[in-house]
């Protein structure tokens, strides 16, 4: 199986992202029976989405996986819907701020993630991490992703399942916060999203039995 493992690089005035340091420890280590490759994103409006594309072009996974930091939320949160809306709390790194845009003029108000999202969530919290199914991926750069990659997949007609699942802060990231935010160790953040990982694997094989 081949699949495409994204993370974002630092923004905010943070120096780390837990999704930049998750998806690097998971390539160095890899899973078993899988050609990964691992992509970090820019935070920024006009490549952030074409940088995911152009790899998906480049080397024709069998599935996508993207990870993002939000610093509010204390678990493991699995995506279920892009939605077409930039409405940026904050400046991306190249400076841009968006406000109430559609990222795609004219496309549809929103797309399902096509992953196996239940079982994802049930493997993650299998492995005694915390977990919840997330219904919003917010409208920052971490939903816009989301949302041009299922575009991107679904007027292309690939039947590659893509989605998204954000992480909790760094506890590095938190500590001068006041008052503290939500944080998640980068051990257990890994162990959580190798069993998300895991689920996807797992939903392939059981395709491609049923298809021989």
């Amino acid at each position: 199986m081949k699949l495409l493992l994204t993370g974002f690089e630092p923004f905010g005035g943070s120096p780390i992202n837990p999704s930049e340091q998750t998806v690097l420890s998971i390539a160095q280590d890899g899973l078993p029976g899988v050609e990964l490759r691992a992509v970090i994103l820019p935070v920024d409006r006009a490549r952030s989405g074409a940088t995911a594309i152009a790899a998906i072009r480049e080397f024709g996974p069998d599935a996508v996986v993207s990870l993002g930091e939000a610093t509010r939320r204390m678990v493991v949160s699995i995506e279920r819907v892009g939605i077409n809306l930039m409405d940026y709390r904050i400046a991306d790194n190249s400076g841009n701020q968006i406000t109430d845009a559609p990222i795609v003029p004219g496309g549809p108000a929103a797309y399902f993630t096509t992953l196996p999202v239940r079982a994802m969530h049930d493997a993650v919290r299998a492995a005694k991490v915390p977990a919840e199914l997330s219904l919003s991926a917010g409208a920052f750069l971490c939903n816009q992703v989301t949302y041009e990659v299922l575009h991107y997949l679904a007027t292309n007609t690939l039947s590659v399942p893509a989605g998204f699942i954000h992480l909790p802060a760094l506890p590095e990231q938190v500590l001068d916060k006041s008052p503290l935010a939500p944080s998640m160790a980068l051990a257990t953040t890994v162990k959580g999203v190798r069993a998300a990982l895991g689920a996807v694997v797992a939903a392939h094989a059981a395709r491609q039995a049923v298809a021989a």
